[in-house]
C-alpha cells in the first residue's frame, strides 16, 4: 500500500470514528501533513500540524520538556511522546502523531541515519515506536510516513468506537 492509500485509510477512519488529527513532525518536516492532505475531504478531520525540525521548536512548540532534550537529545522515545501530546494539545485533535529521527546521510546527537521514533496518541499514554530504516534520505523521510500513518490507524482502529 502507498503512503497516498494509507492516508485515504486514515481519513477516512478518522471520519468514521467522528475523529480528528494532528501532527508533529521534524525529520519529515511537514511530508505527513502533506500527504495526509492529498486525500479529499482531509478538512474535515486534519487539525493540523507542527514542523519542529529545530531541536528548540520541540520545546517551544510542542511543550517537550527543555530539560530532558538538553539531557538525552531529540531522538528517543520519550521526545515521541511528548511530541505527540503537545500537538494534540496545541491543534486542539483527538489523535497526536509525532515522528522524531535522522534521515541522514550523516548521524545526530549519536544517533545514526535511520534511527527513527513514530508516536500516535489517541486514549491512553502514547505508543512509541523504534524504527531502523535503511536507504537514501528521501526513502528514511518516506518509509517514516508510512509507517506513522499505519500507526495512526492502528490507533483508531483499537480504540474500541
Amino acid at each position: 500500500m502507498t503512503a497516498d492509500e494509507k492516508a485515504h485509510r486514515l481519513v477516512t477512519l478518522l471520519s468514521e470514528h467522528g475523529l480528528t488529527a494532528a501532527t508533529c513532525e521534524s525529520l519529515t518536516a511537514g511530508l505527513v501533513a502533506a500527504t495526509i492532505t492529498t486525500v479529499p475531504g482531509a478538512s474535515a478531520v486534519f487539525r493540523g500540524g507542527l514542523v519542529t525540525y529545530a531541536s528548540d521548536l520541540k520545546n517551544t512548540l510542542a511543550g517537550v520538556d527543555a530539560r530532558w532534550i538538553a539531557q538525552d537529545g531529540v531522538i528517543n522515545s520519550i521526545t515521541a511522546a511528548q511530541m505527540t501530546l503537545g500537538c494534540r494539545k496545541v491543534c486542539g485533535a483527538d489523535v497526536g502523531m509525532a515522528c522524531t529521527g535522522v534521515a541522514g546521510p550523516d548521524p545526530q546527537d549519536g544517533e545514526q541515519a535511520g534511527t527513527v521514533f513514530i508516536a500516535v496518541v489517541y486514549r491512553g499514554a502514547p505508543v512509541v515506536r523504534h524504527l531502523q530504516l535503511e536507504g537514501s534520505r528521501e526513502e528514511i523521510r518516506r518509509g517514516t510516513v508510512e509507517r506513522l500513518l499505519d500507526l495512526g490507524c492502528e490507533a483508531v482502529l483499537g480504540s474500541g468506537d
